[in-house]
């Protein structure tokens, strides 16, 4: 018997009576008496009992859960040494009780009812021990799983907690004015306890105890906040990544996990945080589906993302690209796809108010980002042409309302990448930008921008010279005041429904062609802001012209009237022929 063990049994064990059997345990060897034993354990019993005839006192019991630490505290409940039952010891104790066979039929309130009445009566009521207790078992599985200690242990933290919400809810309800019943927004919910506690979990108990919270119904955003502070604490410690070790599988396994623990909620989780478990996934090659599952999440709300956010570094690709484009691609073509099935859904808002709706501000949110995207990537010397477009692309024509973010993403890559690129292929670029939707300034800057083909350039000196025609007949034109529209410059279908076409065929042209509408209304719109000061000065000018033309013929024509001549004796008589002629001219 080792040094340590001897000088811990002399404290308990009889010292004036020799022993006479040995225990064999894994880290640590014990000289005690059979007797105490063999009156408490059946197992021991049963061994003692079997070993008899050969007189063998030595008994190894190897595969005893929890050491020799767990066999000490038994040893001292067979010897009558009292010891307080905790937290930190029950499951070693129910453990190696049910080992021993230290039951009720060898010995009344035996350590096995005795554990079992403690983790009833105070672990499974307390959330906090119930944590405490789960932090033991990691070191006695499978044994504390097959007694079902760590499932009694996850439900009653799931149930206290959902029970904890639900009275922080209560407390923060309160009567209006009225008399009716709300929620207060000035008291803000006090953060769950909890959620450091299971920070210290092992990843797969944690998997099983956010499982069980989210069947049970906690709060989604209590369940979001709980996954950052477990990837923070298992993450966010190695300041530098070894692809060879084993330390980057464990890091595998803890993001696979809490993909796999999100929850279903749109913004339950940040952005941010969704982004950092992309760049992880990619970096330490998680599986495709959790990849796919995140590049989905992140394109329900592209919207609020950052460009900083989408320059996600390229991993393990010598000669690739600098960022990876590829993931990028994917989220937006998620994103493009939600867009359209909520058009899909949208069949009792055909003609909606001028004021733009969620979906068209997140169009318009994420081309802006998109076009900065593009003007980041556009300088990397290994980014090619179909990357290129296929990000320009993965974005519906009717997203961008004006194309000047594109036009200089474009004209950046043509500047890196001019060697490179054939006459078709800078044609095929151009094509994607709407010269008529670019600003005067972007105009002005393409027509004479000598990196763009001659074809190009031609269109945009078109649409200028259109523009500035425009722009002087509606100087020009009939009175502002006139409600008809001056110049029409898009055209409406005549909205007759064809026979050929299916219900949902046409009521998807409808749709197509509402939008077009209404974009065409935004730039007209905004183009008439730029007339609107030359308008109101005009219109001034007219008037005070016209006033002062009108007042000189007016006194003319009343000095011709003669009104304080004297009247004849008759009265009023009939005017004369000229004075008839006057006032009909008038």
């Amino acid at each position: 018997m080792d040094k340590f063990t001897r000088q811990r049994c002399s404290e308990w064990v009889f010292q004036d009576v020799p022993s006479d059997i040995t225990i064999e345990v894994e880290l640590g060897t014990f000289s005690l008496h059979k007797f105490p034993l063999v009156s408490r354990s059946g197992r021991i019993r049963k061994l003692v009992a079997e070993n008899r005839d050969s007189g063998i006192s030595k008994i190894e019991l190897l595969g005893l859960p929890g050491g020799a630490e767990s066999f000490e505290l038994a040893a001292q409940f067979c010897y009558g040494v009292n010891f307080e039952i905790t937290a930190t010891n029950v499951a070693h104790l129910y453990c190696v009780s049910d080992y021993l066979e230290m039951t009720e039929d060898y010995s009344n309130n035996n350590l096995l009812s005795r554990a079992e009445a403690y983790l009833e009566s105070f672990v499974c009521k307390s959330l906090e021990m119930s944590v405490q207790v789960l932090l033991q078992c990691e070191h006695l599985l499978p044994f504390a799983d097959e007694l079902k200690i760590v499932v009694r242990c996850i439900d009653a933290i799931a149930s206290k907690a959902c029970v904890e919400q639900i009275a922080s809810s209560f407390s923060r309800l309160e009567y209006s004015n009225s008399g009716r019943l709300h929620m207060s927004k000035q008291l803000k919910p006090e953060g769950d306890w909890w959620i450091k506690d299971l920070s210290s979990l092992r990843v797969d108990l944690y998997q099983r105890v956010i499982s069980a919270m989210k069947c049970r119904g906690v709060r989604p955003e209590s369940i979001g906040e709980s996954l950052m502070n477990y990837a923070q604490k298992e993450l966010i410690k190695k300041p530098k990544v070894d692809f060879s070790s084993d330390s980057n599988e464990h890091d595998k396994i803890v993001i696979e996990t809490i993909i796999g623990l999100l929850p279903v909620e749109k913004f339950a989780i940040p952005l941010t945080f969704l982004f950092g478990l992309l760049r992880s996934a990619v970096m330490l090659d998680c599986t495709v589906a959790c990849r796919l599952d995140l590049e989905r999440r992140i394109g329900s709300q592209l919207d609020v993302a950052a460009l900083d956010d989408l320059l996600i570094p390229s991993f393990h690709h010598t000669g690739d690209t600098l960022f990876d484009v590829d993931s990028v691609h994917r989220i937006l073509v998620n994103f493009s796809q939600l867009e359209d099935s909520e058009d899909d859904l949208d069949e009792g808002l055909l003609f909606e108010s001028d004021n733009p709706s969620p979906s068209q501000s997140a169009l318009y949110n994420v081309s802006k980002l998109v076009d900065n995207y593009l003007a980041e990537i556009a300088p990397d010397a290994n980014l090619k042409l179909n990357k290129f477009v296929a990000v320009v692309e993965s974005l519906p024509v009717h997203a961008r309302t004006i194309h000047d973010g594109l036009y200089r993403a474009i004209d950046v890559y043509l500047k890196a990448h001019h060697q490179g690129l054939t006459e078709a292929d800078k044609r095929k670029l151009c094509k994607l930008i709407d010269f008529q939707k670019l600003s005067p300034e972007a105009g002005a800057h393409a027509a004479q921008n000598e990196r763009l083909p001659l074809q190009s350039i031609v269109q945009v000196l078109y649409y200028e010279q259109l523009r500035l025609r425009n722009a002087l007949f509606g100087s020009y034109g009939p009175d502002v005041d006139d409600p008809k529209p001056m110049h029409q410059s898009w055209r409406i279908s005549s909205g007759i429904v064809s026979a050929a076409m299916s219900p949902r065929d046409n009521y998807a042209s409808l749709r197509r062609e509402n939008r077009e509408l209404k974009l065409e209304l935004t730039r007209i719109r905004m183009r008439m802001n730029d007339l609107e000061k030359d308008h109101v000065c005009m219109k001034r000018n007219m008037e005070k012209t016209s006033s002062r033309k009108f007042m000189g013929s007016f006194s003319r024509t009343m000095g011709k009237f003669n009104i304080f001549s004297h009247s004849t004796p008759r009265g009023l008589t009939s005017p004369s022929k000229d004075e008839s002629k006057i006032i009909e001219r008038t």
